[in-house]
């Protein structure tokens, strides 16, 4: 804790103020945790944590009483603790973002992207990434015209873009979605090509398709633990139905599923055999690909989008395989259920978003090798 306690303390840091947000961020997520998890055998040491993140909090905010100096300096002077404790309409009035996630909701054209959301932030630095994160599920084009009008709505209460990022490790770099300064302070979320990728890939950058899948992989994790909406449809952890990853056990089993299929491709990508880097490559994006809303995606989205780049990579490997001497066929599954569902097996029907009768996300490619066929695997929007 002794980096920590000395990080919140500097004066005029923004990467201090990041850690701090970060840290009444987890402060709140685990008392919320142990509301229902009383008999988890964690919850004494997540108690013990709690105490030790309260007393690193109240130190980092009498210094910052006592220095009289904030990081971002606003119109009226706000505190940290206006920015980032939990806001209640009797401590501190309706929350500086309600209207502009009123108006977000109240968009029937959004409503087959999103279905019947509600907003859960208490703060509105949180609010401010969940109208975002929001967004990155619906058509690129919808959601650049609302984050568009949200940043000028946000202009309008005294809050202005600012360029401060969490950053999740890619191949490259792109703002993904800017943050606030003033009277609303909150970050943004970009892709970055100057971090590790997540330590559990045990990975380390070599220029090539298994860095994308890394970058892919990782902002999956990053996703699983900022965004409570998202589920899992992987076969191997649950064949049965489209599961929330809030539950602490389907969290723990996918994420491990997925890793794992990460590391069987680093392990077989320079196999003599050809054949099994294939198979371990279709599992990897059956893996990426069962990570879902409900609604689904919409497939030209921003999530759309990263999912189908790491799709791509499978081109190379089959040209690969049948360089090889093999006989090939990859097939994505879209479209009128009725006419794909002979390639799939074992697909999934969901009563929210898409269209009716059709392929709402496409969780496995259908493949066949010579004469060995494997199926795909579909959620299909009932008719």
């Amino acid at each position: 804790m002794q980096h920590l306690s000395q990080l919140l303390k500097i004066d005029n840091s923004n990467l201090a103020w990041v850690l701090r947000l970060g840290l009444h961020g987890l402060r709140t997520q685990l008392q919320e945790a142990l509301k229902t998890a009383t008999t988890d055998p964690g919850s004494a040491a997540c108690q013990e944590l709690l105490r030790e993140l309260n007393t690193l909090l109240e130190a980092a905010s009498q210094h910052e009483s006592l220095s009289g100096e904030t990081v971002f300096s606003t119109e009226e002077n706000s505190s940290w603790e206006d920015v980032l404790e939990p806001v209640t309409s009797e401590q501190k009035g309706e929350l500086k973002l309600k209207q502009i996630a009123e108006a977000l909701l109240s968009d029937r054209e959004l409503l087959n992207y999103i279905g019947d959301y509600q907003f859960l932030s208490t703060n509105d630095a949180d609010l401010w990434n969940e109208m975002q994160r929001l967004l990155l599920r619906v058509p690129e084009k919808v959601a650049h015209a609302w984050q568009e009008y949200i940043l000028t709505q946000a202009s309008q209460i005294g809050a202005k873009e600012h360029k401060l990022h969490l950053s999740l490790p890619f191949t490259r770099n792109e703002s993904i979605y800017p943050g606030l300064t003033g009277e609303v302070k909150a970050t943004g979320l970009c892709l970055s090509d100057q971090i590790d990728f997540d330590p559990r890939l045990m990975m380390e950058t070599n220029h090539g398709e298994i860095d994308l899948l890394a970058g892919v992989v990782s902002t999956c994790l990053k996703f699983i633990e900022l965004d409570s909406s998202l589920h899992h449809a992987l076969k191997s952890v649950d064949r049965f139905g489209v599961r929330s990853l809030n539950d602490e056990r389907e969290k723990s089993k996918y994420v491990t599923a997925l890793i794992d299929r990460f590391r069987r491709v680093q392990t077989t990508a320079d196999h003599v055999d050809p054949i099994v880097a294939l198979r371990a490559r279709l599992d990897l994006d059956e893996a990426i690909h069962s990570l879902v809303y409900l609604p689904c995606g919409d497939r030209y989205s921003w999530w759309g989008k990263l999912q189908q780049e790491a799709r791509r990579t499978l081109d190379s490997v089959v040209e690969k395989t049948r360089d090889a001497g093999y006989h090939v066929q990859i097939r994505p599954l879209w479209g009128t259920y009725a006419d794909i569902f002979n390639w799939s097996k074992d697909d999934l029907q969901i009563d929210i978003g898409g269209v009716r009768g059709e392929v709402s996300a496409c969780l496995r490619v259908y493949a066949k090798i010579n004469d060995e066929v494997l199926p795909g695997r579909v959620l299909f929007r009932s008719s």
